[in-house]
């Protein structure tokens, strides 16, 4: 049975405007990932008897490896031809070809972050931490857990990473990925997108223009959902069980939880480009492929004999 009321319309502003200055959802929400993903951390220092001092070192690399890690790996994952014809837009918010634009931040992959946060704990738990790597990862997957939730939220706001097209009571229209800026633009005639896209929404033709958009599955907030859910299973386990003193097991649970839910996923989504285009790998997306190897190193870290700490 269909429940339309469970569907709707999304086409939201870019974000909030404070005179002249706009604050984006997208940013904003990747400063609530970091400040929730801090203040988790300080109680388990508090708990594990570790100086604030070190937190704040903490705080630093993982902002450091979660960006430059996401944006390298969208990069070498999903869109490789910019090392040849674009260069510069790897790691600068522009874009030179075909034309020179300013694009913000955007094009992140999630794998490349858990790839880069891994490798910059190996040397932030030997030469700061003084703990193993495992000791590390078990305590920072619970806050990057958090973290993942909102960005998630910020691909939502940003009407990107959509689903595929659906007529079930889940499925949403989102105007913003079907009408292009150059499309908004074209069709209200107003030069600045934002504004063009809020002139669509109000003019007398938009039940027609709508009419066009097909509704696809929110594939962003079933994301976000689930990585609540490993969330509070990780703050469970840290907490309320002793695993903790089994290094690398909660490390193996977030593997296997996180990356199952990305693979799950990934069957609704559309396609984001990477190597599913060779004949040898479109039996799965990109995005699946990139999360075997995480799964199966979570099973591992999970299933491996290891003496507890005491």
């Amino acid at each position: 049975m269909n429940l339309p009321i469970l569907s709707f319309v999304w086409n939201p502003s870019e974000g909030i405007e404070i005179g002249s200055f706009m604050i984006r959802y997208y940013s904003l929400m990747f400063v609530v990932a970091f400040a929730i993903g801090w203040y988790v951390m300080k109680y388990i220092f508090i708990r594990e008897n570790e100086p604030m001092e070190k937190l704040d070192s903490l705080f630093i690399y993982t902002v450091i490896a979660t960006l430059l890690g996401a944006r390298l790996g969208h990069v070498i994952f999903y869109q490789s031809e910019l090392f040849r014809d674009d260069p510069l837009s790897i790691l600068l918010p522009i874009r030179t070809q075909p034309n020179f634009e300013f694009t913000g931040f955007s094009g992140l992959a999630s794998h490349g972050a858990a790839i880069a946060i891994i490798i910059f704990m190996i040397y932030f738990s030997k030469k700061i931490m003084k703990q193993s790597l495992l000791w590390v990862l078990d305590r920072v997957v619970i806050p990057v857990a958090s973290g993942a939730v909102f960005v998630r939220l910020g691909n939502f706001f940003n009407s990107e990473i959509i689903g595929n097209e659906t007529k079930s009571s889940f499925g949403i229209q989102f105007v913003q990925d079907y009408y292009s800026k150059r499309d908004a633009v074209e069709i209200t005639k107003i030069a600045e997108p934002r504004k063009a896209y809020q002139a669509l929404t109000s003019s007398p033709e938009y039940a027609q223009f709508l009419e066009k958009v097909p509704a696809k599955h929110p594939s962003q907030l079933y994301e976000a959902v689930m990585y609540v859910l490993v969330f509070a299973i990780l703050m469970f386990l840290y907490w309320k069980t002793d695993v903790r003193k089994k290094e690398g097991f909660l490390f193996g649970v977030f593997m296997v939880l996180l990356w199952s839910v990305r693979f799950g996923v990934e069957f609704v989504k559309e396609s984001q480009g990477g190597f599913e285009k060779y004949t040898l790998f479109n039996g799965l997306s990109t995005g699946q492929w990139l999360s075997i190897p995480f799964i199966i190193i979570g099973l591992y870290y999970i299933f491996r004999k290891t003496k507890p700490i005491t």
